[in-house]
């Protein structure tokens, strides 16, 4: 191993941005339905609960430490949102564009992309996270007259997730997680870029091409669960 060095041209990187977003809430299965796109979203704050610390002493000194069971929470925000995210924000549509509130909060899961930079390229990748489980709680929303300084009202949910189960790869164990990010860096090329192309038609869907060959089949945009990323990306 040489000597490490610092501040190397084209290796100081940086994340940024939220963009194509997908919503996929779910059914009265649990099943996830047709994603669509959530055309204005600006933003998810991750804030993780649990994992804190347990001590346990004996013969007067540290025995052992323990962590309690880390949750994934966060918030959202947007300028706006799909009509399907009504049910998710305690909604129902009784007839057409009349909503009202205080209804049963369906769980809804969605992806979205963020940018990966460096001090040479302002964009050498990117990472695809998709979170599993999430419920929306009720949020503030402030509506204020227009004045001399207009701004559109930007919404903000309070979101918890539950955990899906994930699969063990080669022998070891994971547990349930309520996220998974892909860094498409690593499958930019060769074999690796064909199964992130695979993963993305799924969740973005695809258009029919009958001039292609083999031809193309239509196919709706669907979520992923971690399972059948990991097996689509370990095939």
């Amino acid at each position: 191993m040489s000597r490490i060095i610092w501040d190397k041209t084209g290796e100081k990187y940086f994340e940024t941005g939220t963009k194509m977003g997908v919503l996929y809430v779910q059914d009265t299965t649990g099943a996830y339905g047709t994603g669509v796109p959530w055309n204005g979203l600006t933003g998810f704050t991750e804030s993780p609960t649990g994992a804190e610390s347990n001590k346990m002493y004996a013969d007067d000194i540290l025995y052992a430490d323990l962590r309690s069971a880390e949750e994934l929470e966060g918030s959202l925000t947007a300028y706006t949102y799909p009509d399907e995210f009504a049910e998710c924000d305690g909604s129902s549509e009784v007839v057409d564009g009349v909503y009202i509130g205080q209804q049963i909060r369906k769980k809804f899961g969605f992806c979205y992309r963020s940018t990966i930079g460096n001090d040479v390229n302002m964009d050498v990748g990117y990472k695809l996270h998709i979170v599993y489980g999430a419920t929306a709680s009720p949020s503030e929303k402030a509506y204020a007259t227009i004045n001399d300084s207009p701004e559109g009202i930007e919404f903000s949910w309070d979101i918890t997730t539950t955990p899906v189960n994930v699969a063990s790869i080669d022998g070891k164990t994971f547990k349930p997680t309520a996220s998974i990010i892909i860094d498409s860096r690593k499958y930019a090329t060769g074999e690796g870029k064909a199964k992130l192309k695979k993963i993305e038609d799924a969740l973005y869907g695809v258009d029919a091409d009958s001039t292609a060959s083999p031809a193309i089949e239509a196919s709706e945009p669907r979520l992923l669960l971690p399972d059948e990323i990991v097996k689509i990306l370990s095939a």
